[in-house]
């Protein structure tokens, strides 16, 4: 087994564009390409393969921690073709491998469609960023894609915070810390507590996951540093009523004017299947205006949607909307552009009012007149900061 075996497997990956890699007793090699799994022509794996290929791969302290907690988390760059992030874990008494592709190219704004206005939020001094979605919706990619825009563009400290580290940056313009939880810093909580004393201008944080990371990710951006961030959230709304509900409801008036004053933008995200291969990120785009941190601190966020609506003229746009423009451009399917859909059922109405040759109720997705994709050059103005 050992090395060989896995290089092969890896280089299959990268070759067929795929972006995961499953390694589980009782089934060959799968990786998912375009969201679809496809087994490999290979042996089916028996629970000595995938022992043999955890080692060729794992370091020690993961292995030992696999042992002793019955899983671990780790990346590795392989060769100069990508780096992967892996996921080791027993199940069935079994061990069972998943490894992420992170590719070394670092995308433009115009390669992954992010709306204009995020590189007038990029060069904000202050303020917290999130990034939301499913696992595997491209959050990580965003991230990379902006931390990336303001290395190139402006002079910055930035410092990251991950759990394992995936996109590698280099020096640009501006100079670049990484930190890897595990590996130089025992926990996100921890990395923020000491990430003010290291002069910083700009912090990425990989996830927003326990009470603690929030609190400290709040207290950087109102301390004056831009925080970028991502939380399992799905839509804006959403994201900001899942931050106040983890706090204890003593605390959750002063987050809310917290958050009203320190958030900037909230961009969530869905993968969907790209017609007729690859794939394609649909967003929802929510910038925090004056109207919107009022909402925010008077408790109204069930109104945040209609805000985004009014909001076009500052790019924000709701995730349905993008989807209808998104199959108007014979970009994804109807089925999915109704599986992601956060309203299946309107969903399903307007794509039957186009495919008769009416027009959508809204009168077009994104505003406009159906079928015209906004163009990358049309950068929406910039909304006035919040006060705080």
């Amino acid at each position: 087994m050992g090395t060989l075996h896995i290089d092969r497997i890896l280089e299959t990956c990268i070759r067929r564009d795929g972006s995961d890699i499953h390694l589980t007793v009782g089934r060959p090699p799968v990786i998912r390409v375009h969201g679809h799994l496809r087994s490999l022509e290979t042996k089916v794996l028996e629970p000595d393969d995938t022992v043999g290929l955890m080692k060729a791969i794992t370091p020690d302290r993961n292995q030992q921690e696999l042992q002793e907690e019955g899983g671990t988390d780790f990346g590795f760059a392989f060769g100069n073709q990508g780096r992967f992030r892996v996921s080791v874990f027993r199940q069935k008494g079994h061990v069972t491998l998943v490894l992420r592709l992170i590719p070394y190219k670092l995308l433009s704004f115009k390669d992954i469609g992010l709306p204009a206005i995020c590189q007038a939020l990029c060069r904000r001094p202050r303020g917290l960023f999130l990034v939301t979605g499913p696992t595997g919706s491209g959050k990580t990619t965003t991230l990379a894609t902006m931390i990336n825009y303001i290395n190139e563009n402006f002079d910055r400290h930035i410092v990251t915070v991950e759990e394992p580290i995936e996109y590698y940056h280099s020096h640009k313009k501006s100079l670049i810390n990484q930190r890897e939880v595990g590996l130089d810093v025992p926990s996100f909580a921890e990395a923020l507590r000491r990430v003010l004393r290291q002069d910083p201008d700009v912090i990425l944080v990989g996830e927003l996951r326990d009470l603690e990371t929030m609190e400290a990710a709040l207290r950087a951006a109102e301390t004056g540093h831009l925080v970028f961030s991502t939380v399992h959230t799905t839509g804006c709304q959403g994201t900001i009523t899942r931050i106040i509900d983890q706090f204890p409801h003593e605390q959750q008036e002063q987050i809310r004017v917290q958050i009203s004053t320190n958030l900037i933008a909230v961009l969530s995200q869905a993968l969907c299947a790209k017609v007729p291969k690859g794939r394609v990120a649909a967003y929802e785009f929510m910038v925090v205006t004056p109207a919107i941190a009022n909402l925010i601190r008077e408790n109204k966020t069930f109104r945040i949607d209609s805000s985004i609506q009014t909001g076009k003229k500052f790019g924000m746009q709701l995730l349905d909307e993008h989807l209808l423009q998104l199959y108007q451009d014979h970009m994804i399917s109807a089925e999915e552009a109704m599986d992601h859909a956060r309203n299946p059922g309107e969903m399903q109405d307007k794509i039957e009012a186009i495919q008769k040759g009416l027009p959508p109720e809204s009168g077009g997705a994104a505003g406009g007149p159906p079928g015209k994709p906004k163009g990358p050059d049309d950068e929406p103005e910039l909304p006035p900061m919040s006060k705080g």
